[in-house]
This record gives C-alpha cells, structure tokens and sequence, in this order.
C-alpha cells in the first residue's frame, strides 16, 4: 500500500510510525485510491477556516499530539489531476522556510453516494494568516518594520517561484 506520511512528524514521533521510506512519487505515480485513511494518525480538532477547494482544521497527530493544518477536500472524478497536482506542488516546494512544510495526504473513505475527503496535512501555523493578523490589530495599523516583513517575504517565495517556473526542466 502506499503511503504518504510526514517525516517531519516521524522526527517527533518515538516510535517512527511517519517515517516514509518511498522515495518523491511524479504526477502520473500518485494513486488517491491507495492513500491511507487517516483515522487513528490525525485527527480533527477545530475549524479554522474555509477555502474555495474546502475547509482548513487544526488537527492533532494522535500518538504525538503534535498539531498539524488540515486542508480536507472533498474527491471528486474531475478533479482529481488538480488535486494530484497540489500534492506534488506542497511536495516540491515545502522545504521552503517561507512555505508551511507538508507531512502527507490521506484518504477518507466515505459511505457510497458521498464523495470521498482529501486530507492534506501541513505544519499548523498557529498565528493564522496575515489577514489574521491585520484583523486582530482591532483597527490599529501593523507597525512598519512587521509590514516591510510581510512584504519582503512574499517577494522571497513569488521570486523563487517564478524561478521555478521558468527554469528549463532536465531531459
């Protein structure tokens, strides 16, 4: 069976029930259907948010208890080299230090005539977003040095990844 688990929660975890010994998988490898169920690896701990693709819970890893962000979609047939492609994007590029590091994707199996749920599993963040952020200024503008911050940073990622686009691939 294969399965995607997070070797950053095996470095926490005493046992090494994360560690993942198969190698980076391409596009065309992931297989959705052989992803493992997360139930009794993480579970759901409260709703933090709500996306265009489905929602973002703080979740737990159950034998660690180390927190983990939950993006939970649901899996439907159109949309499954969408999904396929963000695995392998939060796979590529989650060793950035501006990028929140990505730990694995599971399966929920679902009842028949209910689509099955995506879980992928990312570092949790705990200070939220920076819209977070400027929402719990309560009206108070951010000072100068946390906007020039913010700003520098997102420059940082967009540049890398408009490298990464550009860069010619290897034949």
């Amino acid at each position: 069976m294969v399965v995607e688990e997070a070797s950053i929660l095996s470095r926490a975890s005493t046992d090494g029930t994360m560690a993942s010994d198969s190698p980076a998988r391409s596009l065309d490898e992931i297989d959705l259907s052989a992803l493992r169920d997360p139930a009794g690896i993480f579970e759901l701990v409260e709703l933090v948010g709500n996306g265009t693709y489905g929602q973002v819970y703080k979740g737990r890893h159950v034998k660690t208890g180390q927190l983990a962000a939950i993006k939970v979609m649901d899996v439907t047939g159109d949309e499954e080299e969408e999904i396929k492609a963000e695995i392998n994007m939060l796979k590529k590029y989650s060793h950035h230090r501006n990028i929140a590091t990505y730990y694995g994707a599971f399966i929920k199996k679902n009842p028949p005539g209910m689509d099955d749920q995506l879980w992928l599993v990312m570092e949790f963040c705990g200070a939220g977003s920076v819209t977070d952020l400027i929402k719990n200024t309560k009206g108070n503008s951010l000072k100068e040095e946390w906007i020039a911050y913010i700003c520098r940073e997102i420059l940082r990622v967009r540049s890398s990844l408009v490298y990464l686009k550009q860069k010619p691939k290897e034949t």
